[in-house]
């Protein structure tokens, strides 16, 4: 059965280009960032691995930790990995699983054999502090992902976890955000001291509460 929002991320053991890691343990109290790759010495692949470690002081700045998973063997994602440093100009910062037995893949439903029976589709995880899931991303092994955008839904899940507001279409860190429906318009005020603004009953605008 495919993963869904609000489900507990699955724990696993794997070998990585760091060392074996506990994926839980790996993640501690932060957040995860876990992404698939169709294979090794791939163009798209390389891209999306070069622009993760060129993004570590903004995935840092969030507490989330990126690992890739590839079901290709570690000393492939070696010589890899100098590829990635030459070609994209970047240190590489975070690990990527060596999954041959696609124990990973196929526990997180990675392979979709409408679209290819032996390689991962270019599927993402974010997992909260609490393990569970956040979000789910799948992208077709052609298209590369837009990390931006996966920045930018990371804000906005951090930001309407500890904070009564939802995020409207196009949202930047910065903008107003949505008032959820459950606040009362009577407690608005309190709730929100740097004012809101009324467009229907159910759409009420703040500026974003943390800043």
């Amino acid at each position: 059965m495919a993963l869904r929002l609000g489900d507990v991320a699955p724990d696993f053991t794997a070998v990585t280009t760091e060392g074996t890691i506990q994926f839980h343990q790996w993640l501690g109290d932060g957040w995860g960032l876990l992404f698939s790759h169709p294979a090794d010495f791939t163009p798209v692949c390389t891209t999306e691995l070069g622009k993760t470690a060129a993004l570590k002081a903004e995935f840092d700045q969030r507490n989330v930790k990126a690992l890739a998973v590839s079901v290709d063997p570690l000393d492939s994602h070696q010589a890899w990995i100098k590829d990635i440093e030459e070609t994209q100009r970047v240190q590489m910062n975070f690990p990527i699983i060596a999954d041959e037995n696609r124990a990973v893949a196929q526990l997180y439903d990675m392979i979709h054999p409408n679209v290819t029976e032996k390689t991962t589709v270019r599927t993402v995880f974010v997992i909260g502090p609490d393990k569970k899931i956040k979000l789910t991303l799948t992208y077709p092994p052609s298209t590369g992902r837009n990390f931006q955008e996966i920045l930018r839904v990371i804000d906005s899940l951090q930001l309407t976890a500890y904070h009564s507001v939802a995020t409207p279409a196009d949202w930047k860190q910065g903008e107003d955000v949505v008032i959820s429906p459950s606040i009362a318009t009577e407690d608005v005020p309190q709730r929100f001291p740097k004012g809101h603004q009324i467009i229907k009953p159910y759409l009420r605008l703040t500026p974003q509460p943390d800043l």
